[in-house]
This record gives structure tokens, sequence and C-alpha cells, in this order.
């Protein structure tokens, strides 16, 4: 294998495995709470989507820890490095208050919606349950990117390996009857992953104030916390955090109103369809985060030059993942969405809406390969602003408006509310590919001239 590849493998595959352990978290929920019915289908995987729009802004905050210290690392400056990690922590420290304060207004919001009575019962116990974990997730992110900018990204796949194995044996247990239990539910589904989120936590945490998998001159005194460069994590995240916020909101109400419009067949179906789509989606996170650390490296070395090539080799990667998978998903459609059918209950509804909505999800696998490993490429070399307007544009006045109008007033369905989801992918990908032609982004300093 020809050697940059075998550096981006090498970098790569611990995040890829660490992503994946996310996909099979939130696919082991939806299996596992699918005997119990439609409704608590739709109340958990919608719920946990729901969850994730909460933690998603810090989260894309933190994620720039991993820019910080690729571009640190690349220009030789470790001393510094150390405090950025506590800069994140102190990010999910303050998103876990902020998501303990927002619990009592829970059902209020949840109210706001179309659903079912029992879909919206049923979410609610869910979600005030997994917002008690918000500090948790978000944390174990920043210290994740961190590690990772530094080229360690076993500590991710470590946490994420824990997690994914704590969830899925304390789904087993606490969501039926079991081993003396009574079964819990959506209740059970709810604090499985609250508690294996704590878990992957303490362990990156006791991982990092022992010095774990860092070069020795990292290791050393922290140095002493400044503000100013707390603020300079905030102006390049929050444009990242608030761009995955605000675009991952448009797809949150797009399934609360859009999608739950059709009923809650459509609704646990598409949720269904999205836990699939992690499988292809999440590894090649995975790949294009390790493609973002080699660009952030480049650029703190001051060799710009090398960017396009890591980012090349990265989108042949991610596409041909992506492109397999979603090759699968077009052939077997139905014996993949019947994975998830009730116990006991007629669902041939669900697998046929299903089927067709993951058959029409294949359409953008390549367009989304392409649009991960831009975005992340531009992230790397501190372009969050401008990302982030092109997100909020895109999702707020084209695809919302698009989509809220097909199927809202001009009454379109399953096929009209899929070509949407696909037409904006597209476009998105086309957006970052032209950003990233034009070169702007080498004229950016993450950063500060004093650190060089």
């Amino acid at each position: 294998m020809e050697r940059p590849y075998r550096q981006l493998f090498a970098l790569a595959w611990p995040i890829v495995l660490a992503r994946a352990t996310q996909s099979v978290v939130g696919f082991s929920d939806a299996l596992m709470v699918s005997p119990l019915g439609e409704a608590p289908l739709a109340a958990v995987t919608t719920g946990a989507l729901n969850t994730f729009s909460v933690i998603i802004l810090p989260m894309g905050t933190v994620f720039i820890l991993q820019s910080f210290a690729a571009q640190l690392r690349g220009r030789g400056d470790l001393a510094s490095v150390r405090r950025y990690a506590w800069y994140g922590l102190m990010i999910a420290a303050l998103a876990g208050l902020l998501a303990l304060a927002a619990l009592p207004f829970l059902p209020w919001l949840l109210a706001r919606f179309r659903y079912e009575r029992a879909v919206t019962e049923a979410m609610s116990t869910y979600m005030s349950i997994r917002l008690l974990s918000v500090a948790f997730a978000v944390g174990t992110e920043a210290l994740g990117n961190w590690y990772g900018g530094l080229g360690n990204t076993r500590v991710a796949m470590i946490t994420g390996v824990i997690t994914m194995v704590a969830n899925v044996g304390l789904n087993y247990a606490l969501i039926e009857p079991r081993f003396g239990l009574p079964g819990y539910g959506v209740a059970g589904a709810a604090w499985a992953s609250t508690f294996a989120t704590a878990l992957g936590f303490a362990v990156a945490l006791v991982m990092f104030s022992r010095a774990y998998g860092v070069e020795d001159s990292v290791r050393g005194p922290r140095g002493k916390l400044a503000m100013h460069e707390l603020l300079r994590v905030l102006r390049f995240g929050l444009p990242n955090g608030v761009n995955w916020f605000l675009e991952f909101a448009a797809f949150t109400l797009f399934i609360n109103v859009v999608v739950a419009h059709l009923g809650t067949t459509v609704l646990a179906g598409f949720n269904v369809v999205m836990q699939l789509n992690s499988i292809s989606f999440m590894p090649a996170f995975g790949l294009s985060s390790a493609s973002a650390i080699l660009v952030g490296e480049a650029i703190g070395k001051g060799r710009r030059d090398e960017v396009w090539p890591i980012v090349r080799r990265g989108m042949i990667v991610a596409c041909a993942w992506m492109g397999t998978i979603g090759a699968l998903y077009f052939v077997a459609p139905a014996r993949l969405i019947g994975l998830f059918k009730p116990r006991d209950v007629p669902a041939d509804a669900l697998v046929a809406v299903g089927a067709t909505m993951l058959m029409m999800s294949a359409l953008w696998q390549l367009f989304d390969g392409i649009g991960l490993t831009l975005a992340e490429a531009l992230r790397a070399a501190g372009d969050t602003t401008w990302c982030m307007f092109a997100r909020i544009v895109l999702a707020w006045f084209v695809f919302t408006p698009m989509a809220w109008a097909a199927i809202l007033l001009f009454k379109g369905g399953v096929l009209t509310m899929m070509t949407a989801l696909v037409v904006y992918i597209a476009a998105l990908a086309a957006l970052f590919a032209w950003r990233f032609a034009s070169g702007r982004w080498q004229s950016i300093e993450l950063i500060e001239p004093e650190l060089l």
C-alpha cells in the first residue's frame, strides 16, 4: 500500500472504530426497543436525535480542540497543548449545567409537536434521563479530539468500545424483564445509554489525568489557564458548534414536523433508516477526522501544498466505504428494515415504507462522503465561520421550507420527503467543494502568532 494511505489508515482505524461504536449504540437502542412496538421505537429513536440536538452545539465547539492540538503539534509547541484539554472540559461542564436547567421545560416543548400521545409520554421519559449525560458526552468528545490532534486516536477508540459494551449489556438487562428485573422499557434504554456514557467519560478522564499516551513534553505543567486562549477556542469552536447545531436543528424540525406529519409508522421507519445510515456515516466521519488531523499538522508545519493530496486520499476512502454500504442498502432494504420489526405485531407497513426510504438513502452516500471530507478539512484550517453560514442558509432557507411546503402544503409523501434530503446533501457537498477550491481557507491563522 502506498505510504500516504498507510499513514491515513494508521491514524484513521481507531477513529473509525470509535465512530462505529457510536453506530452500534444507536443501533442496539433501536433494535432492543423494537419488540415493544412502534410507539416505543419512535420515542427512543426520535428522542435520541432530539437529545443529540442538545449535545451537538457544545460537541461541535470542543471538536475544534483537534485542530488546535494538531496545529500546535505541527509547529512544535507541545508545552501549550495541555491547557486546551482543560478548556474543553470547562465547556463540557457548562453544557451539562444548561441541560439540567432545561429539564423542567421538556414536557411543554414536546407537547408542541404532533406526536401520538403514547410517543410523547415515552419520549419525555427517555429524554429526561438522557439529558443527564450531556456533560459526560461532551467531555468525552473534548478529550478524544484533544488526543486525536496529538496523533493518539486510540483513546477515543478505547472509550468508545467501553461505552458500546456497557450500553449493549445494560440495554439487554434493563429494557425487557431479565435477571430478576421487571423490565423498564424506554426508561431502561435511557438509563443504559446514560450510565454507559458516564463510564466512557470516566475512563477518558482517568487516562488524561495520568497523561496516558502523550509525548513527554505534554506531560509537564499545563501552565496557567489564559482567558485569551479560551476565547480563541470559542472564537473558532463556536461557529463550528453553531454550524452543527443549526443544521441538526433544521433536521430535527424536519423529523418532528414533516416526518411526524406522515404518521407514527413513517416516523419509526425513518428513524430506523437513520440508525442504519449511521453504519455508513460514522466510519466515514472517522476517516474524515483522521484526514483533518493530517491537514492540521501540514498547515502547522507551513506545508499547505500538501493539504489537497491529503484531502483527496481521505475523500477516496470515505466515498469507497459509503458507496459500498449504500449498495447494500439498495439491494437488501427489506431484510435490513425487518431486523427492527416489533414482536407479535403486524409490521408489513413499517417494513415496506422503511425499505423504500432505505433504498433512496443509497442515493446520497457519495455526496455525503465528499461533503464530510471537505467540511472536516475546512474545519482543520479554522474555516468555521463560512461553513457555519453556508449550512445555516442551506438548512433553514432552502431545505426546511422546501420540505415543509412539499409535504404539508402539496401533500407529498415518502418519496418527496427523501428526495428533499438527497438534494440537500448534494447541494451541501457542492458548496464545500467550491469553498475548498477557492483557497480562501489558506489565509486563516488558527493559532495565535505568539505561539509560533
